[in-house]
């Protein structure tokens, strides 16, 4: 298929950079001084391409898929190279938001071209390639940032993605133009709006709560308030508006909306698990952003072999959500597992786990492609692929930011000393001038703590993946 390698590249730049800054947040934090902010970054970026997504699946149904993804690539380099040069977290947390705009396109994009080139019987093996892309992507990530921030600075994570866009480029220039029923198009700025406030609001309040400050409880509640009338608005916005952001007029339909919750908690946990696995490593066990990157290798293997498997099952037998049930089912077990033994065990076996996880976690997005498109019908392609894709980025952003708030506010709560001492290690090493011995071990059973219940939070997110799959009614295409 000649669509294929063409978006497969955009479609993996995308996705990388949700994550490749997993292993060089360390180092940014040690750079800035703001451990607590270092989360924002990979935030800034998921909730950003939250909202370019049905932006972007919109614009592409209306004006065409192809000369969309060319402007979302051209804005992909620029806003790399402002990354780059970012000097403060600040800047680069709103470098890595107008990223998101551009990586939200990509990803978005990508998937409905092979719906608009693909039958939908044989979208589910297309599907699973694409998925395994993906995931692969979002495995990869850390471990090209950790090798990249060891040897190159953490600058070179964003300095890479340029040539690699220009390669993309010029392969979607090759893409076929489509001559497709135009969709009328009408913008909805009050919604983008309200979207954005509901989005900021609500990550500003976990901010907040993760201080575990009683003077901050106030400014958090009235933040969370601001949100929820954000959330009421943009709902009455968008059954109103002709073209609304949100396509709420999809989610009615039960498999939809069941199949985009699911992505919503697999983003959850798989972006949370990428993002605090190598703040784990590094600050429990002390290793280095290359093998921090390294341990989530096996994670990379078993999501595309996962989905590849999972697609070519789909293909064959038309059946779509059992895969995606018994998956979730061994992944919460997995994280329950890692939740009690991660602190002792072996790197290897701790690698083997990474593995079987991965497998487990790559049973879900193509599913959840193939009956979200399934159930759209041909002209809404764009739409259902933005839906998935908004689902799972705004689940991924708001998963990462309540685990940071999780694994802070225990901290903040639970010692603040082993608050202190945690920062001190993101900061400078396990230094013994910094950090005597005596002081590192006297907090090192809080810090561990504070990671179980990181990794059971991260085991709640798929098992309400678990709960959707089981009751979504599409289950054969």
């Amino acid at each position: 298929m000649v669509v294929f390698p063409s978006i497969m590249l955009p479609m993996f730049l995308a996705v990388v950079d949700q994550t490749i800054v997993a292993t060089a947040l360390p180092a940014i934090a040690a750079s800035t001084g703001q451990i607590e902010r270092a989360p924002w970054v990979v935030v800034a970026y998921l909730i950003a391409a939250t909202v370019a997504a049905p932006l972007y699946g919109r614009l592409g149904d209306a004006f065409g898929r192809r000369k969309l993804m060319l402007v979302a690539l051209g804005l992909f380099i620029v806003t790399s190279l402002l990354c780059a040069v970012s000097p403060t977290i600040e800047t680069l947390a709103l470098a890595r938001v107008l990223q998101g705009l551009g990586g939200g396109g990509l990803m978005t994009l990508s998937q409905a071209l092979v719906g608009e080139a693909v039958p939908p019987r044989e979208r589910a093996r297309y599907q699973g390639w694409l998925a395994a892309v993906a995931v692969t992507a979002n495995s990869f990530g850390p471990v090209a940032g950790g090798f990249l921030t060891e040897h190159f600075g953490w600058q070179s994570i964003f300095l890479v993605n340029l040539p690699i866009s220009v390669v993309a480029i010029v392969l979607a220039l090759r893409l076929p133009v489509r001559k497709t029923e135009p969709v009328e198009w009408r913008s909805d700025p009050l919604g983008l709006m309200l979207f954005a406030v509901f989005v900021t609001t609500t990550l500003l309040s976990l901010e907040q709560v993760q201080r575990a400050n009683v003077a901050a409880l106030p400014f958090a509640a009235a933040l969370f308030a601001a949100a929820m009338l954000s959330l009421v608005l943009l709902i009455a916005q968008e059954r109103r508006t002709p073209s609304p952001l949100i396509p709420l007029g999809l989610l009615k339909q039960p498999a939809i909306w069941r199949s985009d919750a699911m992505a919503a908690c697999h983003g959850a946990a798989l972006v949370s698990l990428i993002t605090f696995l190598p703040v784990f490593l590094g600050v429990v066990r002390g290793a280095s952003p290359s093998t921090m990157g390294l341990v989530l290798v096996p994670l990379t293997i078993g999501i595309g072999t996962g989905s590849l498997i999972t697609g070519r099952m789909v293909a064959r037998t038309g059946y779509t959500t059992v895969f995606p049930s018994v998956g979730l089912a061994l992944a919460a077990v997995n994280l329950v597992g890692l939740a009690i033994f991660a602190a002792d065990m072996s790197i290897p076996a701790l690698g083997g786990m990474m593995l079987w996880n991965g497998f487990c976690m790559g049973t879900v997005m193509g599913v959840v492609q193939v009956t979200v498109q399934s159930a759209a019908g041909p002209r809404r392609l764009g739409e259902a692929a933005a839906s998935v894709q908004f689902s799972r980025s705004i689940g991924a952003g708001l998963g990462t930011a309540m685990v940071a708030t999780v694994l802070f506010g225990y901290l903040a709560v639970r010692s603040p000393e082993a608050m202190e001492v945690f920062s001190a290690i993101v900061q400078h090493g396990r230094d013994a001038a910094v950090i005597p011995a005596a002081r590192l071990a006297a907090v090192q059973g809080d810090i561990r703590d504070a990671f179980r219940v990181v990794f059971l939070a991260i085991a709640a997110f798929t098992l309400g993946g678990l709960a959707l799959a089981l009751t979504n009614p599409l289950r054969r295409i």
